[in-house]
Order: structure tokens, then sequence, then C-alpha cells
């Protein structure tokens, strides 16, 4: 995930993977490299976004 609402994903097209470039969940640009996904956004931007699993029950907080 970068500023700006530009996101990174993996994607095929044409039975051939692609990096997907999408701008606020529009398709902006499928890129065959790093170096063609570095045309849209800059690759020091983006953060590896990891979806947690929430445990049920579970209601631990940082602060008490």
């Amino acid at each position: 995930m970068g500023p700006d609402g530009y996101e990174i994903v993996p994607a095929y097209r044409h039975d051939r993977q692609v990096l997907r470039v999408r701008r606020n969940g529009r398709v902006v640009a499928d890129c065959l490299s790093v170096e063609e996904v570095a045309r849209y956004v800059d690759l020091a931007d983006l953060c590896e976004v990891i979806p947690l699993h929430v445990r049920a029950g579970d209601t631990r907080t940082a602060v008490n």
C-alpha cells in the first residue's frame, strides 16, 4: 500500500503474472516488471499490509 490510495497486487493477464497498480480501487496499469511499477509510484513509499486474524473472545488491549 502506498500514499494517495495506490496499491500493488499480483494478478494474471492473458495467462501471464503481472503487478497490478490500482488507485482507490481502480486499475491504473498491469506491469510486467518492478521498473514499470516505479513509473506510477515511488517504491520507497510502499509498505506491506499484513492482515491480522482476530481470535474470538480476545479482549486484550495495548493500554489498560
